[in-house]
């Protein structure tokens, strides 16, 4: 055996799955930090987000949206509702159900929140060009499709416990200001 041609000391490979892991936590806990400043949870940045973009839909809608279960949604949009970041109003089409949309404190913060999301994106694709950057997106979004992740929707919804915390994200990097 040639021992010019083995490695002492072997060196992991970083796949692309080490690579996007290690990134995605990366990026996570940043995210995390820069929303705290608002008193949010990256969780309750995406529900705000949500709730922008498809106002009027019923608990049920957005915790089938999320992957959560309703019995957990219910306590976390208390905890928003609370602070007067949305409002329940009964739904026209159905009264068994309410219809949730943001109060315009909610929209306000939603504009900081996109602020921040804007700064976060920026800071964690400073290394790529703006070609670079789209190309990325470009590649990332048939892998996240392939493995069943909604488009705008972070996992860790599903493993959301009733505080609101969960395994937390950043905003899709195609819609950071969403």
């Amino acid at each position: 055996m040639d021992t010019d041609d083995v490695d002492a000391s072997p060196r992991p490979r970083e796949g692309v799955a080490f690579l996007l892991a290690q990134l995605g936590a990366h990026a996570s806990e940043l995210f995390t930090q820069r929303i705290a400043r608002l008193d949010l949870t990256p969780a309750q940045a995406g529900l705000l987000r949500l709730l922008a973009r498809t106002p009027g839909r019923s608990q049920r809608e957005l915790a089938d949206v999320l992957g959560m279960p309703p019995s957990r949604f219910v306590p976390f949009a208390d905890a928003l509702e609370e602070r007067g970041l949305l409002e329940r109003r009964k739904n026209p089409r159905d009264r068994r159900l309410y219809a949730l949309f943001l109060t315009e404190d909610g929209a306000a913060l939603l504009s900081r929140i996109r602020v921040e999301a804007t700064a976060h994106e920026e800071q964690i694709c400073a290394a790529l060009t703006p070609s670079e950057h789209q190309q990325l997106t470009g590649l990332l979004r048939p892998l996240a499709q392939q493995q069943g992740l909604g488009p705008g929707v972070h996992p860790g919804y599903r493993s959301m416990r009733t505080s609101g915390t969960a395994a937390t994200g950043c905003p899709a990097p195609d819609e950071p200001t969403a």
